[in-house]
């Protein structure tokens, strides 16, 4: 199983902003790029009424949410199953039309190419209940600007990397959810110079 330091770090304010989107009763849950499976295994130990779907489309970290999945032997947490988001809903794990309550998607926006980001709206504008919230988390660009001096570094970074890298303009964010039945109803501080987005479904 692998322990990211962000992960361990970043796992209970995340957290907390789950439980605000969180209704009463049972939910159902899919996380894009699920990663090592840390998050997956806090979010669904922590809330129990979520059946929590986790995903990913690289096999080091589908064996790594595997483990998890049988180390913790939560009874709502699901083994992983192989989604490439830039790739259309229906190839999602079998997911039907507005049957998700929430689709969570962690650090993934500014480490794949903007057709993940597109696709991840696209599937959230289909997937999601009326009322549904895609949540997202991660570094943005906020209308154009990007602050603090660290992450003007770690965008130039990214690009440097791959140039179809990099932080996601909160602006554009907003278009491709409008496009796509969603809105943005809020955007939460969060440590590290990160941020929550919080999408609902009209």
């Amino acid at each position: 199983m692998q322990v990211p330091a962000a992960a361990e770090r970043n796992k209970g304010p995340i957290l907390a902003v789950l439980r605000e989107c969180a209704g009463p009763g049972a939910l159902r849950v899919l996380e894009v790029g699920a990663g090592s499976g840390l998050h997956a295994a806090h979010f669904a130990r922590a809330l129990p009424q979520m059946r929590w779907q986790p995903s990913d489309i690289d096999p080091r970290a589908l064996r790594s949410i595997a483990a998890y999945v049988e180390a913790t032997g939560l009874p709502n947490l699901l083994p992983p199953i192989l989604l490439d988001v830039s790739q259309g809903w229906e190839t999602w794990g079998g997911t039907q039309p507005a049957s998700l309550d929430l689709l969570v998607s962690i650090n993934m926006m500014h480490i794949s190419e903007l057709r993940c980001t597109e696709g991840l709206f696209r599937g959230a504008g289909v997937l999601l209940k009326p009322g549904g919230v895609l949540f997202t988390y991660g570094p943005y660009a906020v209308d154009g600007h990007i602050s603090p001096q660290s992450n003007v570094d770690f965008d130039r970074s990214l690009r440097q990397s791959n140039p179809a890298w990099g932080l996601r303009d909160t602006t554009m964010l907003r278009e491709l959810a409008e496009a796509n039945g969603l809105s943005l109803e809020r955007m939460v501080d969060m440590p590290a110079n990160n941020k929550s987005l919080i999408f609902r479904k009209l």
